[in-house]
C-alpha cells in the first residue's frame, strides 16, 4: 500500500498497522508502539544526518493518552511522588501522566520569568529545535514545597541530545532535588547518552533511531 505524502500536522494523528515500504525511508519512519502499533512519524533533515520528529501539542488526543498511559507504565516502577515536566511540549505529556500515575497535581516548570521568581532557581536553556541563546528555565519558588524531600519524575516530549533534559536536572538541583527518573515519549537516538548522568534512569514510551542519508533516502544509522 503506498502512502501519499502529508503535511506536517497530518502526522501523529493515529496509529496504523500498515508500515511504509523501507529502507530506505523518504518522508515518513514507523516507530512501533509498545502495543505493536505503529506510529508515522515525519523525518526531518539535518543534513547528512535525520531524525524522526514528534510534535505532540499537534497529536490527537487518543494518540497523546497513548503515549502518556505508556510513559506512566514504563515509570511506574521508579514508585514518583509527582512529576515535574519541562516547557514547552513536556506540558502536554506531564500532566497527563501524572493523572495516569494517580497524582493530585504536577510540577511545571517554565521558561518565562514571573514577578516573584528567584533567578537562583533557574539555568541556561536550549534544545535541538530552539537553539538560540538568551533563553532560560524557571522553577517557580512557590512549587518547592511540592517537591521538596518527595520522589520526583522529570517528564519530556522527546530526549534527543539531551541538552532540555539536563537543564531541567539542573534546574531541579538549584533546589537540591534530584529525580529518581526522567520519562520521555519518544527517544530519539542516542546522542544524549554521551553526557547524561549515569545515577538518573531514562524511561520511554518508544524508541527511535538516528539516520543517515544513503540512495534513495534515509537509512538507520543508531539502534532505537
Amino acid at each position: 500500500m503506498l502512502h501519499p505524502p502529508k503535511s506536517a500536522a497530518g502526522f501523529w494523528q493515529d496509529f496504523t498497522t500498515d508500515p511504509p515500504p523501507g529502507p530506505p525511508y523518504t518522508d515518513r519512519y514507523p516507530a512501533r508502539m509498545p502495543d505493536g502499533r505503529l506510529l508515522d512519524l515525519p523525518l526531518r533533515d539535518l543534513g547528512e544526518t535525520a531524525v524522526a520528529g514528534l510534535i505532540v501539542n499537534q497529536a490527537s488526543f487518543a494518540v497523546v493518552d497513548a503515549l502518556a498511559a505508556w510513559m506512566a507504565e514504563a515509570a511506574r516502577r521508579f514508585q514518583p511522588d509527582i512529576v515535574a515536566a519541562l516547557p514547552t511540549l513536556g506540558h502536554v505529556v506531564g500532566a497527563a501522566v501524572a493523572r495516569a500515575l494517580g497524582h493530585p497535581n504536577w510540577a511545571a516548570l517554565g521558561t518565562t520569568r514571573k514577578l516573584w521568581y528567584d533567578e537562583a532557581l533557574s539555568v541556561p536553556l536550549s534544545s535541538i529545535t530552539a537553539p538560540g541563546a538568551g533563553r532560560r528555565l524557571w522553577l517557580d519558588p512557590r512549587l518547592l514545597p511540592r517537591l521538596s524531600g518527595r520522589r520526583v519524575l522529570l517528564v519530556d516530549d522527546v530526549i534527543s541530545t539531551g541538552s532540555s533534559a539536563r537543564a531541567g536536572l539542573a534546574v531541579l538541583g538549584t533546589a537540591g532535588v534530584q529525580p529518581v527518573a526522567m520519562c520521555v515519549a519518544m527517544i530519539q537516538g542516542n546522542r544524549w547518552q554521551a553526557d547524561w548522568p549515569g545515577t538518573i534512569p531514562v524511561a520511554a514510551a518508544f524508541a527511535t533511531p538516528l539516520f543517515e542519508r544513503t540512495e534513495g533516502g534515509w537509512t538507520p544509522r543508531s539502534p532505537a
